[in-house]
């Protein structure tokens, strides 16, 4: 290891840096090994950990063949992009758009993240960002009694969760329809915590759960022909884009 690596991986133990802590989420996200990326980046296992778990100042070589072997680019593991809206990347030459099974969607949906919830405020149509959580037929979230995304319930609701590939112009798109309600019982509450992947990221004590019931469940994904994607049931390493979802039905039972 002579152009990727600055700094001793046998060094005391220190926080993660930024770099690290996106390595990690994306490997994670394409649910493979430290062995295997690394096989991947032609670099020694030892040498990945030091970058997820320190802070390492790795060299542009071995920056791109990390980039590579996680099916991105480089401006997004050091955070380049952080502050720019999803899907600035071209459209692809052969871009394919694949409807997703019912099942496909439920396991994508089933990653957690974060989504966004479409209700009417004051008469008018209004779409929040909210961290949502799976838990058996119900997909749910936090909120404030008075806050936006409580509007939902009592009434019919969408929420839709994507991902973007900018990498790959490739990416998936879900969206559940059904009827949506103020959790109150406490056997579903107990429910709900218990399987809840985060708190809101906006914190200020938002503990009022807003559960909606599937109805209609569909998706669709984008994938390049030609790419690197293996063909298979999407993962979370599928990426999304929020193309217009609506268009095969199927009951989320």
């Amino acid at each position: 290891m002579t152009d990727h690596e600055t700094g001793s991986p046998t060094g005391p133990a220190l926080e993660p840096s930024d770099l690290g802590r996106r390595v990690a989420l994306r490997r994670q996200q394409l649910g493979l090994t430290r062995e295997q990326v690394a096989a991947r980046a032609a670099a020694a296992p030892d040498y990945l950990r030091y970058v997820e778990e320190q802070p390492a100042t790795p060299g542009m070589g071995f920056m791109l063949r990390l980039a590579e072997a996680l099916d991105t680019s480089v401006a997004e593991l050091v955070g380049g992009t952080a502050e720019l809206p999803a899907g600035l990347g071209r459209a692809a030459a052969r871009p394919e758009v694949l409807v997703l099974t019912v099942q496909e969607c439920r396991e994508l949906l089933a990653t957690h993240g974060v989504g966004r919830v479409a209700v009417t405020v004051a008469d008018a149509p209004a779409v929040f960002p909210v961290n949502y959580t799976v838990a058996g037929k119900l997909v749910a979230y936090r909120t404030a009694p008075d806050a936006g995304p409580a509007a939902a319930a009592g009434h019919e609701a969408a929420l839709e969760v994507d991902h973007l590939d900018d990498a790959f112009s490739a990416g998936w798109s879900v969206l559940v329809v059904g009827p949506a309600h103020a959790v109150t019982d406490l056997d579903e509450l107990l429910t709900l915590e218990e399987n809840a992947y985060t708190a809101p990221w906006v914190g200020g004590g938002r503990r009022q759960w807003i559960a909606i019931r599937p109805k209609r469940v569909t998706g669709r994904r984008i994938r390049v022909q030609g790419s690197r994607r293996r063909s298979r049931t999407p993962g979370p390493e599928d990426a999304g884009t929020g193309m217009d979802s609506g268009v095969d039905s199927g009951e989320y039972a």
